[in-house]
């Protein structure tokens, strides 16, 4: 997408130092744009720029306060364009101890820098977040299902599925924002001649979500089906 850039968050007076990740990106040939830790979120956008799909990355720069970038991010998740973005935690290696999984953020870097490590993880943070379709392959968050060799990765992980798993998730991925009743999956997936009942249907959906886990975020639709939402971050559930 043209014009997209990638945010960095830190201390005002070290973001622009000579070893930083604004000056080393930019160095890349990136568009980068800096925010101070506490500064409004909403400064890093332009008049007239409404699309969070500009923002590639969010680096916050914790350095050696890796405790502060929890409610750094909480804040920056507060401006509805920055809510989606992936977003890279860079902490000083003697700090890494410190650090708070369960933060929110998608991957860590360590400060100093590697300047292609650090663009490296921004690519791979993309790549997760990317979806793509085509006649071989397709894409959705961080699962890959590959048609012609019948096969899916999560994370790069294979995942194992049975014939009637495969082709149902395939369905679902393939119809994705539609909900099917059980009634048309049986249909298309099992053919119109099996014999069995929808139950047969809520049987696989229950091995796909345990196989899949978050990356297949399957609604069930009370009193009508299931449906793969559009939005790979919805979570599974019912409505």
């Amino acid at each position: 997408m043209r014009g997209r850039f990638i945010a960095v968050v830190g201390h005002g007076p070290l973001l622009e130092r000579e070893a930083g990740a604004v000056a080393y990106l930019r160095q890349l040939g990136s568009e980068v744009r800096a925010l101070d830790l506490w500064e409004d979120p909403a400064n890093l956008f332009r008049d007239g720029e409404a699309d969070g799909e500009r923002v590639r990355a969010l680096i916050v720069e914790a350095l050696d306060r890796p405790d502060l970038a929890p409610a750094v991010l909480r804040a920056l998740r507060r401006e509805p364009r920055l809510e989606r973005c992936p977003a890279l935690l860079a902490v000083g290696e003697s700090h890494i101890a410190r650090m708070d999984p369960a933060a929110g953020f998608d991957d860590f870097t360590l400060v100093p820098y590697v300047p292609s490590e650090l663009y490296m993880r921004i690519r791979c943070l993309e790549w997760r977040r990317s979806e793509f379709s085509n006649e071989e392959r397709l894409k959705i968050g961080a699962m890959v299902i590959d048609r012609s060799a019948r096969e899916v990765h999560v994370e790069g992980r294979p995942i194992p599925l049975t014939t009637k798993e495969f082709s149902l998730l395939a369905y679902l991925s393939e119809n994705r924002g539609r909900v099917k009743s059980r009634e048309q999956l049986l249909a298309r997936v099992w053919g119109a001649s099996y014999e069995g009942g929808p139950r047969t249907v809520d049987i696989h959906v229950r091995r796909l979500r345990a196989k899949l886990g978050n990356a297949f975020p399957l609604q069930t639709v009370r009193g009508a089906g299931y449906k793969l939402p559009l939005d790979p971050t919805s979570g599974s559930g019912h409505e």
